[in-house]
């Protein structure tokens, strides 16, 4: 009949005690840390295109206001800078996000909106918010038949 092995070598557990505590504590704050890390910069990621579409429309609003002598007697087309600047200014306002306006040229409406983002779980690590910025331009142009004139 065989007898089962023992081990000789005399184990000390009282050395080894808590050591899976700090390993599991550690391994459990990195894991919500990189958990909101996506979360956040997800959320980071939908408020940037966000600003990119308020951008895009304000820029839009703006270029919408064209003057209009040069306009009608179809010579050039150019935009009102006074009325597409508070165009673009009041889509922002309604939006309720901040941002600046230029003219280009005469014919291009320029928009750079900034946001924040307040975050979820990194504000745990002192991380309260993420800036965002969309930038978007219109350019007013006159076409016959198709092509730009």
């Amino acid at each position: 009949m065989r007898r089962p092995l023992r081990l000789l070598a005399h184990h000390n557990v009282e050395s080894e005690r808590g050591s899976v505590s700090i390993w599991l504590a550690l391994s459990t704050f990195v894991m919500i840390v990189l958990v909101g890390l996506v979360a956040d910069l997800g959320g980071q990621l939908h408020v940037q295109q966000r600003a990119r579409d308020i951008a895009t429309q304000a820029a839009r609003a703006g270029g919408d206001r064209i003057s209009g002598s040069d306009a009608v007697q179809g010579r050039r087309v150019t935009v009102d800078v006074a009325h597409a600047r508070s165009a673009a200014r009041d889509y922002l306002a309604a939006a309720g996000v901040d941002g600046t306006v230029t003219i280009e040229n005469g014919t291009t409406v320029s928009v750079a909106v900034h946001d924040t983002y307040d975050t979820a779980f990194l504000s745990v690590i002192g991380i309260d918010g993420l800036d965002v910025t969309g930038t978007a331009s219109a350019r007013v142009v006159r076409t016959l038949g198709g092509i730009e004139r």
